[in-house]
């Protein structure tokens, strides 16, 4: 399978901190690919690499085959990136940002019938002829995306890019990511959003103090979890839980328990009986297999 992004034991380091410490991994062409992390992870310093906003320490990039050092034009020309801010110059149009990014890269008047075609996709087209800064920011978001999509890359990063915006315009962003993907796009997505990533992405990455602490298909990621999660629906919160339960609570809100259990070693019928002899009480109860939340808490908690 063709390569699409491959990131070569990457070092970033300012000083004493190092931000990325041996980061290497390849995302497949054609993937949707989800690169997670706590705040601080090294995520966005990744993608100004990639982007060529800021330059490694040590390793290397490239983007479809170009090194985004030494042959940066064609990477760049590769690569689309919407950023997490709303970065835009708010005295133009939207029409005039979207011609003026596309002449960035060498397109003329063969590339407008495009950009009217992004504009509509994106139902930007009756917001041509306004200014940028008159926009919601939810219209920006679009905006941006557009002119990450201008000069047609094969390869595109959307970097937290439902931040911020309403529910019914994050599962408008969702449709159109997937139909870019459908249409051969290689996707890179940031978020905090973990139900976004198990939705949209199959492959995922993990961040965690400039390392890489896990990789691999999303169904693997989330089969390999050795845990499984009963769900107890309190008749009151409890003051004292016994310590076969206490040292397996994963979340405790007002009367709902969550208890995380291994599947080979934890027998459902022993926990349920030391509560059971505690004198907790409970309305109802629910088994549940982990999702991606889980399994990411779990990784950096491990770290910790």
């Amino acid at each position: 399978m063709t390569t699409a992004i491959h990131i070569q034991q990457i070092h970033k380091h300012y000083n004493t901190l190092h931000a990325l410490d041996g980061v290497d991994f390849e995302i497949p062409q054609g993937s949707f690919f989800g690169l997670l992390g706590p705040n601080g992870a090294g995520k966005s310093t990744l993608i100004s690499i990639m982007a060529g906003l800021i330059r490694a320490t040590s390793g290397q990039i490239s983007i479809m085959g170009f090194d985004v050092q030494q042959q940066w034009r064609q990477s760049r020309r590769a690569l689309g990136v919407v950023p997490q801010e709303l970065v835009y110059d708010p005295f133009f149009t939207v029409r005039e940002m979207l011609r003026l990014q596309s002449g960035y890269f060498g397109f003329g008047k063969e590339n407008h019938a495009w950009i009217d075609e992004l504009l509509e996709t994106l139902s930007l087209t009756d917001k041509a002829h306004a200014n940028m800064q008159n926009l919601s920011g939810g219209m920006k978001r679009r905006v941006l995306i557009a002119q990450a999509l201008v000069h047609k890359p094969q390869v595109i990063v959307l970097d937290e890019p439902t931040a911020g915006v309403d529910v019914e315009l994050r599962q408008a962003l969702w449709e159109f990511t997937r139909k870019m993907h459908a249409q051969g796009h290689t996707i890179l997505l940031t978020t905090h959003y973990l139900e976004e990533a198990e939705a949209l992405c199959d492959r995922i990455a993990i961040l965690n103090h400039g390392q890489l602490a896990a990789l691999d298909d999303k169904k693997t990621l989330l089969s390999r979890y050795p845990y499984r999660f009963l769900c107890l629906q309190l008749t009151k919160k409890p003051e004292n839980l016994p310590d076969a339960v206490q040292q397996r609570v994963f979340k405790l809100e007002n009367n709902l328990m969550t208890l995380r259990l291994h599947r080979q070693q934890d027998s459902i019928s022993e926990v349920l009986e030391s509560i059971h002899h505690a004198g907790i009480q409970f309305e109802d109860l629910s088994t549940n297999e982990p999702g991606l939340e889980e399994v990411f808490l779990d990784l950096i908690a491990q770290a910790s």
